[in-house]
C-alpha cells in the first residue's frame, strides 16, 4: 500500500500539469529550481520537484530509491496498526526482500525478515531510509542538479520570469499609442 500511495502521490499531477510536464499555472512553479538546488529536503517537499527528480532517476535506473523514501515517509505517518502492518509488508516485499520488484541497495537489509513485520513501529525503516537519503543526496541529487532535465526546467522558469516585464512594456506602449502597427 505504501508503494502504491507513493506512486499515486504522483498521479495527481496529471491534472495540474500539461502533457509536456510544465505547470498549467506557470506562475505557480516559478523559482522552484532555486529551492530544489538549495537542498534535497526542499526538493522532496515539493511535489513538482519529486516529479522531476523521479523523471531523472528513471533515466538512471534508480527510481526505486525515491519511491522507497516516499513510502517510508508515508509509513511514518500511519497511525492504524493494521494499516501499518500492511504498509510495512508492502515496503518489505517491494523494496527490501531478496525477491523485491524494486529492490533498494542498503546495508542491514538482510537483517530484516518477515517476522519483524508482525510488530511494526513508525521508525522501523528509519536507518534504511536515512541510507537511501544519503545515497540520493551525495550521488543522484548532485547529478540531477547538473542534468539537462533540471537545467532545462531552470531556463524555462527564468524565461517565464522575464515574460511579465515584456508584457507590461507592451501594454504601456499600446496605451501611449507608440506600440502596435499604424495603417
Amino acid at each position: 500500500m505504501a508503494f502504491t500511495e507513493a506512486r499515486n502521490h504522483m498521479e495527481q499531477y496529471k491534472y495540474t500539469h500539461d502533457s509536456d510536464g510544465s505547470s498549467s499555472s506557470s506562475r505557480q512553479s516559478l523559482k522552484n529550481t532555486a529551492k530544489w538546488a538549495a537542498s534535497l529536503e526542499n526538493l522532496l517537499e515539493d511535489p513538482e520537484g519529486v516529479k522531476r527528480f523521479r523523471e531523472f532517476l528513471k533515466k538512471e535506473f534508480s527510481e526505486e530509491n525515491v519511491l522507497f523514501w516516499l513510502a517510508c515517509e508515508d509509513f511514518k505517518k500511519t497511525q492504524d496498526k493494521k494499516q501499518m502492518q500492511e504498509k510495512a509488508k508492502e515496503i518489505y516485499t517491494t523494496f527490501l526482500s531478496s525477491k523485491a520488484s524494486s529492490q533498494v541497495n542498503v546495508e542491514g537489509q538482510s537483517q530484516l525478515n518477515e517476522k519483524i513485520l508482525e510488530e511494526p513501529h513508525p521508525l522501523m525503516f528509519q536507518k534504511l531510509q536515512d541510507q537511501i537519503f544519503n545515497l540520493m543526496k551525495y550521488d543522484s541529487y548532485t547529478r540531477f542538479l547538473k542534468s539537462d532535465l533540471f537545467l532545462k526546467h531552470k531556463r524555462t522558469e527564468e524565461e517565464e520570469e522575464d515574460l511579465p516585464d515584456v508584457q507590461t512594456a507592451a501594454k504601456r506602449a499600446s496605451r501611449s499609442g507608440r506600440g502596435g502597427s499604424r495603417l
